[in-house]
């Protein structure tokens, strides 16, 4: 009997899950993706020419909304869940919407959606998005470049436009970006690394995108996206906590999995959390891992020209994902702010267009900062005008590009960038190398 599937997912994940395990099963047709987290991703389709042979139409991708009358209506065996930085509490929410419905519902685990690749693969995870993973990849990177090896950067997916032109991308300078038409939140990720000099492959089909990034490297760094588990099977497997967040270890999908499959974890941002925290959170870390390598590691942020800030009004646009979905209530560009004296920090609020006073509406912990919402098009018009209509003289910009690259806003705009810092010994690239050294032995 061929089974009827649903894939929940937020494009990235999802499709990933298709292409490895369901796209040339026999024994499975997978009727529709549902879409959610990502706004606007659930009025395309996957189209034919990725989904193979066997969906000459492609397939229909709907909002997560639907999820129920879809399940009764086109009588659906099983739902797939395919994304990631989830309460576990929202995933088994999810769960009973479809055991309400009589479907089933299940997860696709490391064993089944790991692609193996010929290269070491480096990878870094976290417990929850925001926790410095990007920043702990580009110091990898950095790290075993001066080791003499060629490496490539893979990114966790982020197609959130064409899914055809998307199939496989390789980003080597902000041109490469500029023709790929990236969203914010795209370029959140890959600007920072080609700013590092990193070339950094992403997209849909990650079998293609492993074997163009193994043409060019001979070692792999897995850059994870929210707090996933890999797509290639790690050498060895970094995973990042937050110590401001200390409580989250274990209340997220699939956070508390990669934490569990940790070769090495990394506590982050010390600088900024009390030691007796940072001591409480490394005893749980070593209860649930026991054993695994611990590594502190702070966050250091600075402003590039502090002066133009002093006596002003200002408004702190914060990384998107960390503010909204991540649960932060403010981030680096906040924490610099409070170092600084003599300024009046703005509440974006008062000025939020009305895209953008929806997301403080559906987020209601974020503070006084503006979360750099890009997603398409409109999104960053509404983050423009919100700057732009504001009380602010002078924006702090904590997010990883470089907004007035973007054009359009009208106020001066200071950047905020923030690094890791090992805070402990043995380092991280100490302990990677040494890891990846015991792996060539084996």
């Amino acid at each position: 009997m061929i089974r009827r599937v649903v894939v929940c997912g937020a494009a990235g994940r999802d499709f990933h899950n298709f292409n490895v395990a369901l796209r040339d099963d026999p024994t499975v047709e997978v009727v529709a993706f549902t879409a959610t987290q990502i706004p606007g991703i659930e009025t395309r389709r996957f189209p034919a020419a990725l989904a193979g042979a066997r969906y000459p139409s492609g397939i229909a991708i709907v909002a997560e909304t639907e999820l129920e009358a879809l399940c009764r209506r086109e009588r659906i065996h099983d739902v797939l869940f395919s994304y990631s930085d989830v309460s576990h509490a929202d995933v088994m929410h999810v769960a009973s919407r479809v055991l309400s419905t009589g479907s089933g519902f299940s997860l696709l685990g490391p064993g089944a959606t790991m692609l193996v690749s010929n290269r070491p693969v480096v990878a870094v995870s976290a417990v929850r998005t925001g926790c410095g993973k990007s920043q702990t990849a580009r110091y990898l990177a950095r790290a075993l470049k001066e080791e003499g090896h060629r490496v490539a950067v893979t990114r966790h997916p982020m197609p959130y436009g064409d899914l055809d032109r998307q199939r496989m991308q390789r980003f080597e300078s902000l041109a490469d970006l500029d023709r790929a038409a990236c969203t914010i939140e795209e370029r959140e990720e890959y600007e920072p690394h080609i700013a590092a000099g990193n070339v950094v492959f992403a997209g849909v089909d990650y079998a293609a995108i492993l074997r163009a990034a193994e043409a060019e490297c001979d070692v792999i760094v897995w850059d994870g996206g929210n707090n996933d588990f890999p797509f290639f099977r790690p050498t060895v497997h970094v995973v990042v906590c937050d110590a401001l967040r200390p409580d989250q270890l274990t209340t997220h999908h699939p956070g508390e999995a990669v934490l569990r499959m940790a070769d090495v974890v990394v506590i982050n941002k010390i600088d900024a959390a009390r030691p007796a925290t940072v001591n409480e959170l490394e005893h749980d870390i070593g209860r649930i891992r026991a054993g695994v390598p611990i590594v502190r590691a702070q966050s250091p942020v600075v402003v590039d020209d502090a002066t133009r800030l002093v006596g002003k009004r200002m408004l702190v646009i914060e990384d998107g994902p960390t503010i909204t979905h991540g649960g932060m209530p403010y981030g680096a560009g906040f924490i610099a702010a409070r170092e600084l004296s003599d300024i009046e920090v703005v509440d974006p609020r008062v000025s939020a267009t009305p895209g953008i006073a929806s997301v403080y509406a559906k987020y209601p912990h974020i503070d006084r900062v503006l979360p750099a919402m890009g997603y398409n098009e409109a999104q960053l018009t509404e983050l423009r005008g919100t700057v732009n209509a504001s009380r602010a003289e002078v924006v702090l910009s904590a997010t990883p590009i470089d907004l007035a690259r973007l054009g359009g806003f009208e106020r001066p705009i200071v950047r905020a960038r923030y690094g890791y810092v090992d805070a402990s010994e043995p380092t991280l690239r100490h302990i990677v190398s040494q890891l990846l050294r015991e792996a060539r032995q084996r």
